[in-house]
């Protein structure tokens, strides 16, 4: 039962398409599971699978997920070239831009805490300058006796709001400037640097230092110029750059209490929650991307940071103070620019255009990508439905050719493919047709060469015609005349081919229905010699013979053929007929290539008596001969397809012929024709058989 239920849940899934289907796709499934499980009890079991079954499952499926995406969204031309400029043209655009803007944040926090600082440097600069004149008066003063408060009118100097100058005299300290209801600072150390940033009873200040020759303990003069670093101050000192705050150190208490990660510097941490100072603010954005910027921001708590160096007034330790700076790219470029004047306007302009003129670039870059993308994305579809189409059979389908580029003439040359096939499909079809047609012209000529055997009681009759192509311009045939006789007629027709073949129907029928025409009297009276009670039944002609006279036939044929086939057309024949009573042999050769008589003895004599070709010219006389066929002796009537073939040796040759038939003159009639072909061949080699090899061969008994 459990067995069918599974199944059923198997095919169900199936069904939607949510059985998994490869080894892979199984293997995910079974790690997903497995990190599901082990998920549930990990609490409950000794060893923590989880972790490696989520890795397995996590890696299975990235790499499903590759496996699909070549497979479904790369197999389309179009989807690749997308990657391909993504990979080429989007990803290295989106880098370089990232690159521009973590360096615009670099550069641009860079260059905000450098105008601060250097604000701040500026103006202990101008303090240690106003310190320096500040004592010189006091010195002046105190050397002719006088008071150092008398110099207080000669100092005052409202540039720097809240100064406290202080001068010490022989031990003593005299306040030259200031609030004296101000903390007045211990005298400095002699370490103490002539101008910096100090830390003073936890409160930031801005001190110059001015020593005499002498320093106070020696009864020199020592004046010391603070200035309180507060937000009001440092606003002036720092104007139109944004929020500028300074953190210091946190107490020890605070530290200790506070759960919130916190930023070390100098193994002290910062205090970020109760900044040392803070002045200035944000103007609102002078254009739409004018956003503000945080050059510390959600850093702060990643480790960049902006360090003030500062020290201690009552040790003199160097420390740092963190700075961070608010502000927006418009007033660093003003606070970059401001020296120009009016042409910052005039730069900025000048960006704005480059900036368009590249945007403008870009998007004609895209529009000409897009359309090329298109361009060869088309032409791939339209070859790849024109395949289809090819593929179906029907090569009809041409492909429509709108531009002038090489895939143009790939589609060009596509059509001219498909049309090339088209023709060459309806050749091969004609052809097909036409060798069908010479197929059925071999069975049909076939059947007009002797089957049966026409062997006399005295003489073996055996013949083959091998063609060069599918039907053959070489004819032989065996004319049983009577009981006792029988003819033998060779012929090579002109040319080749089926001309030649229907040329040789043609002649075998002349052949034959003048060979009969001849016998018509003679079998007449056989006919009524045997009614008047004769006994012999042998047809005679005029002449007392047993047969038509071959001479006679051949110009009858010769006529016939002159007058019913084209000039062109003529045909080489030997005509013979066999009386086996007598043993002669009648002939006549019209042109033919003479048969050989091979006698016992090893003799060779050839039939050459007779005329010219028949069909070629009119009124041809045919005289005729005769030889003695004794037990043993075998004619050899043969085409030039026997004798002529070449190679590098000359002519295969009568000589070779005859010799072929004295080495096998006691073999059957059938291998001895197989011998000759076979020597032909050997003799051609690998070369195409160039005419009609025709063999017919009789042998006295």
């Amino acid at each position: 039962m459990n067995g069918v239920n599974t199944h059923s849940v198997q095919q169900w899934l199936r069904q939607r398409g949510l059985w998994p289907q490869t080894r892979l796709a199984r293997f995910s499934a079974a790690a997903g599971a497995a990190s599901a499980l082990t998920a549930a009890w990990q609490g409950h079991v000794k060893f923590n699978f989880f972790p490696l079954c989520m890795f397995l499952f996590l890696g299975a499926l990235l790499w499903l997920g590759y496996r699909w995406f070549k497979k479904h969204l790369m197999w389309r031309l179009s989807n690749r070239l997308i990657v391909t400029y993504v990979f080429i043209g989007v990803i290295p655009l989106v880098l370089l831009a990232t690159m521009g803007l973590v360096a615009c944040f670099l550069f641009a926090g860079q260059f905000s805490t450098f105008v601060v600082t250097t604000d701040i440097n500026n103006e202990l600069l101008r303090l240690e300058s106003a310190n320096r004149t500040v004592a010189h008066h006091a010195a002046e003063a105190l050397g002719h006796g006088l008071d150092a408060r008398v110099i207080h009118d000669a100092i005052a100097d409202d540039a720097f709001p809240g100064r406290q100058v202080m001068a010490y005299y022989k031990g003593r300290a005299e306040l030259l400037d200031g609030d004296p209801a101000q903390p007045f600072p211990a005298p400095p150390r002699d370490d103490m640097p002539d101008s910096s940033v100090v830390l003073d009873r936890g409160e930031l200040f801005l001190r110059a230092v001015h020593r005499s020759r002498q320093d106070a303990a020696a009864g020199g003069l020592v004046v010391v110029s603070s200035v309180p670093l507060d937000g009001a101050h440092l606003a002036s000192v720092v104007p139109n750059i944004g929020v500028v705050t300074v953190y210091g150190e946190m107490p020890a208490a605070a530290s200790t209490a506070s759960s919130e990660p916190e930023i070390r510097v100098d193994d002290e941490a910062i205090d970020l929650h109760h900044p040392r100072v803070i002045c200035g603010s944000v103007p609102p954005p002078a254009f739409r991307s004018d956003f503000e910027f945080d050059r510390f921001g959600s850093l702060l708590n990643a480790g960049f940071r902006s360090l003030l160096s500062a020290r201690r007034w009552e040790n003199g330790r160097e420390r740092h103070l963190l700075l961070t700076v608010q502000t927006r790219p418009s007033l660093l470029y003003n606070r970059l620019f401001h020296t120009l004047g009016e042409l910052s306007n005039a730069i900025f302009i000048l960006l704005a255009v480059i900036a368009v003129f590249f945007a403008l670039i870009e998007v004609v870059a895209l529009v000409v990508g897009i359309r090329l993308t298109r361009t060869m994305t088309s032409s791939v579809s339209k070859l790849y439905d024109a395949t289809q189409y090819i593929n179906r059979g029907d090569f009809s389908h041409r492909i429509r050719v709108k531009s002038r580029d090489q895939l143009a003439a790939l589609e060009t040359s596509f059509n001219s493919m498909t049309e090339s096939l088209q023709k060459l499909i309806a050749e091969q079809k004609e052809k097909q047709r036409i060798e069908s047609e010479l197929q059925i012209a071999k069975e049909v000529q076939d059947l007009l060469f002797p089957h049966d055997a026409a062997d006399l009681d005295g003489l073996e009759l055996h013949g083959v015609c091998r063609p060069a192509r599918t039907v053959s311009g070489d004819y032989y045939d065996f004319l049983p005349v009577s009981e006792n006789a029988v003819g033998l007629a060779v012929a090579d027709i002109s040319g080749k081919g089926i001309s030649a073949a229907l040329m040789m129907a043609t002649l075998h029928a002349f052949v034959r229905a003048h060979t009969l025409a001849e016998k018509m009297p003679s079998l007449a009276l056989a006919a009524g010699a045997t009614a008047a009670g004769g006994n012999d039944g042998v047809p005679q002609d005029g002449n007392g013979s047993c047969c038509a006279a071959p001479g006679t036939v051949l110009a009858m044929l010769n006529q016939q053929l002159y007058r019913s086939t084209p000039a062109q057309k003529y045909a080489t024949m030997f005509l013979g007929f066999y009386d086996q009573p007598s043993r002669r042999f009648l002939y006549s050769n019209a042109g033919h290539l003479p048969p050989l008589v091979v006698c016992r003895d090893g003799q060779v004599h050839r039939l050459e008596e007779g005329g010219t070709v028949v069909g070629l010219f009119p009124g041809m006389a045919y005289p005729e001969g005769s030889t003695q066929l004794n037990p043993g002796d075998i004619l050899v009537a043969y085409s030039d397809g026997i004798t002529e073939p070449e190679n590098d040796f000359g002519e295969f040759g009568e000589e070779r012929l005859a010799q072929i038939i004295l080495e096998n003159r006691d073999l059957p009639l059938p291998r001895i024709t197989d011998a000759i072909l076979n020597a032909v061949l050997d003799w051609i080699g690998g070369e195409e058989q160039p005419d009609d090899m025709t063999v017919v061969i009789a042998r006295a008994r």
